[in-house]
């Protein structure tokens, strides 16, 4: 008795199909699993038996065949227990035919109770393509697949329950899900109006949340850096739909999405520890998984103590911030994962903190100062486009009468630049400033005979690199779409100029 049945398995972050194949035969009883299976996947046997048994089913003592097909791609996924174990099923009569018309997911437990699994919604975007009837997920999958329209996505808790529904025994509800987004501004009380003074490091963390540039931030601790990084996600626009699906796509498959909500509803925000290993930032392992700068995808990447990190490991960002992707080959296979994020970085001067502190004296040599800064390599501050020096805050300031601006304020600006810029990019599939390759540079940066007197003074006088001269572009450009002008102008120039003064302090 021969049965087949479809499941997906994930590679990277896209989904492939896998046909479960089931030969019930006579012999002595055995369970052999083919196709490659791993880890979770051999496995599956033990979990498989006893759901079936506990679930008030009879569990054939004859010889049992599992093949996954294609044969040549490695499984280890325990998302197969639930259709190998309606495969069984099948081969022995307890289920119609009409179970080959489904796709399944699933973990199953010992009492035949189906556990939530990775990577559903990528299996749900690829398999509406597929010929099939419906996809069975476990209830906590269900409304991540359900946020993709083309197919009915039908939510279960049990093995028999699945069974009941196969033969028509039990009527189950395609999942309906409201794709509308909510507001991506998390409610968590942190706003621009509880930041005292640093009036020119908001407007340059406005210019970065405006056009998705890169920023670094250098000053004493207690200046308001990290305060100021961990407030930056409440003035960034709302999540499209588009860009809701990709991220929540990369948290499904890295298995960190909540069952709360369907779609992710706040950008990402990740903040690693600077003890972080080249594989838990870029990605990786045996079977590579995404890392930190995918889990940011879309959203923010904020590495606090930005020397401390590990020499290779801040070298490997480079490839992310130039091409938005990040691509690891091992052995067995190799991936691309997408890494289109904002990176907002914050560091001290220097070991001991002070240098240059008009309060503190500072106890570094030039030669320690030398060695800590040179932990940032040129080329990498090459890819960060506004650098910004965050003096200690006076007294004057903390108390100071004037109220400043709130979140929902600078937000508004925000909202209004990347509208402009979404209009003028939407042609090339772009979403910000910051994704301008060189043509666009060319075609939406032109500036006057005096702006290229200014580029060309500070270009040869500061040594600037060429990519540096495309950066200060591209924040003028955004600079520009704040104030509402259609022609970059020589201040809209000189103010992303002088963003680019502290590359060369630390190089």
């Amino acid at each position: 008795m021969l049965a087949n049945i479809l499941s997906g398995a994930i590679i990277g972050i896209d989904a492939y199909p896998v046909e479960v194949e089931i030969d019930v035969a006579q012999g002595l009883p055995q369970f052999a699993t083919v196709g490659l299976p791993e880890g979770a996947v051999k496995e599956s046997k033990d979990r498989v038996k006893s759901a079936i048994k506990n679930s008030g089913f009879d569990f054939p003592v004859r010889r049992i065949t599992v093949n996954l097909a294609p044969a040549d791609i490695r499984k280890d996924a325990a998302s197969l227990d639930l259709p190998i174990a309606i495969g069984i099923l099948s081969a022995t009569g307890s289920t119609s035919t009409q179970a080959s018309r489904y796709l399944y997911m699933g973990e199953l437990s010992l009492d035949g109770r189906i556990k939530a699994v990775r990577g559903a919604l990528a299996v749900a975007v690829a398999a509406k393509g597929w010929d099939i009837d419906g996809i069975i997920l476990p209830s906590d999958n269900a409304a991540e697949g359900a946020a993709v329209n083309g197919l009915p996505i039908y939510a279960v808790d049990n093995l028999a329950q699945v069974v009941a529904f196969i033969n028509g025994e039990a009527e189950l509800q395609p999942t309906k899900i409201d794709q509308q987004l909510g507001s991506s501004v998390a409610d968590n009380g942190e706003d621009f109006s509880e930041v005292r003074g640093q009036q020119h490091v908001k407007r340059a963390l406005e210019v970065a949340a405006a056009g998705s540039h890169n920023i670094l931030m250098v000053g004493p601790p207690g200046s308001g850096k990290t305060m100021l990084a961990r407030r930056l996600p409440t003035i960034l626009p709302d999540f499209s739909f588009e860009e809701a699906l990709e991220s929540t796509k990369i948290h499904s498959v890295a298995g960190l999405l909540s069952h709360k909500n369907a779609l992710l509803q706040q950008r990402p925000f990740r903040s690693p520890h600077h003890t972080i290993s080249d594989a838990g930032m870029i990605g990786g392992g045996s079977y590579p998984r995404p890392g930190e700068v995918s889990l940011a995808h879309r959203g923010i990447l904020f590495l606090d103590e930005f020397p401390e990190f590990k020499k290779n490991v801040l070298e490997m960002l480079r490839q992310p911030l130039e091409d938005g992707q990040v691509s690891i080959s091992r052995a067995a296979l190799s991936l691309t994962y997408p890494a289109d994020f904002m990176l907002v970085a914050a560091m001290n001067p220097c070991s001991c903190s002070f240098s240059g502190d008009p309060v503190h004296p500072c106890t570094c040599t030039p030669m320690m100062i030398q060695r800590y800064r040179s932990r940032l390599s040129g080329p990498l501050l090459d890819r960060i486009d506004l650098q910004i020096e965050v003096p200690r805050i006076t007294y004057q300031e903390l108390y100071g009468t004037k109220e400043p601006e709130s979140s929902a304020t600078i937000r508004v600006r925000v909202e209004a630049a990347r509208n402009i810029q979404r209009e003028r990019l939407a042609p090339f599939g772009l979403h910000s400033n910051a994704a301008m390759a060189a043509r666009h540079i060319r075609k939406f940066c032109p500036v006057d005979e005096q702006g290229h007197k200014l580029l060309e003074m500070v270009t040869d006088r500061l040594g600037l690199s060429a990519r540096s001269h495309s950066r200060i572009l591209k924040v003028a450009r955004t600079i520009a779409d704040l104030a509402g002008e259609e022609n970059i102008q020589q201040p809209h120039l000189a103010e992303a100029i002088q963003y680019r003064g502290l590359d060369r302090k630390i190089v």
